[in-house]
């Protein structure tokens, strides 16, 4: 795990050895289920090590994540970004949300062999999720790495979050285009976008973006729309 406690130390976040044997534990085993379910197609540990881990705590230093209590993992695949920062932030709730049902099982499994105890776990969409009272505007930072244009993605996510909250969506390549593209929509969902910016660690060849929204008012009671339609028809 050098890559991870160099990319740590660098952006002074602090952690106990205990959690880096987490770290590893968690590693072996995804690898060891993805042989029988697919869970991720990186499968080289070095690499597993700075595109899943390295880079889902990539926002552990920003003032947004830090100051938050509560946070939901929309589209969380194999645990990522939620299990990584749940085990450097003991104190932090999580949420982890994904549509696989055999996917959150396995997850939830591994995350109780290696006794993280601030993560729940819920299979369904998130389109049902976010109408749902005790899930709707109940969170102080959504996270998501889940592959879909920022105007769908924030049709799925803002709904989860608290007036005075925050989205961190994490993006490959520049994403200008689709931030310029996604504006509208994103205003009309109750955020506003406030950064666009790449992670610079020095050493990491790391080509993401990560898009900080702001949830400036309440999301209408019509969005997200029903299952399937964000995506099928994007907010313009």
């Amino acid at each position: 795990m050098k890559q991870l406690t160099d990319a740590l130390e660098r952006m002074d976040v602090s952690y106990q050895p205990e959690m880096i044997l987490k770290f590893q534990k968690y590693m072996e085993s995804i690898l060891e289920w993805n042989e029988k379910v697919n869970l991720t197609s990186i499968t080289e540990p070095d690499e597993f090590e700075l595109k899943h881990y390295v880079d889902s705590v990539i926002i552990c230093n920003r003032p947004q994540f830090q100051s938050a209590e509560k946070i939901v993992d929309i589209g969380t695949g194999a645990g990522f970004p939620g299990i990584p920062l749940a085990i450097l932030n003991p104190e932090k709730e999580f949420l982890l949300l994904d549509s696989l049902n055999k996917r959150v099982k396995i997850i939830q499994e591994l995350s109780a062999e290696i006794g993280l105890r601030n993560v729940n776990f819920c299979h369904g969409r998130a389109e049902e999720f976010a109408h749902k009272k005790e899930y709707r505007e109940q969170y102080d930072l959504c996270v998501s790495r889940a592959v879909a244009n920022l105007a769908v993605l924030s049709e799925y996510c803002l709904p989860f979050v608290r007036v005075g909250g925050w989205f961190a969506a994490y993006k490959s390549g520049s994403a200008d285009e689709e931030v310029q593209a996604s504006r509208t929509a994103v205003t009309l969902l109750g955020g506003d976008i406030k950064e666009n910016y790449r992670p610079e660690l020095k050493g990491f060849d790391l080509d993401h973006r990560i898009l900080m929204i702001s949830k400036n008012k309440k999301t209408l009671s019509k969005y997200p729309r029903k299952a399937g339609t964000p995506a099928k028809e994007p907010l313009k």
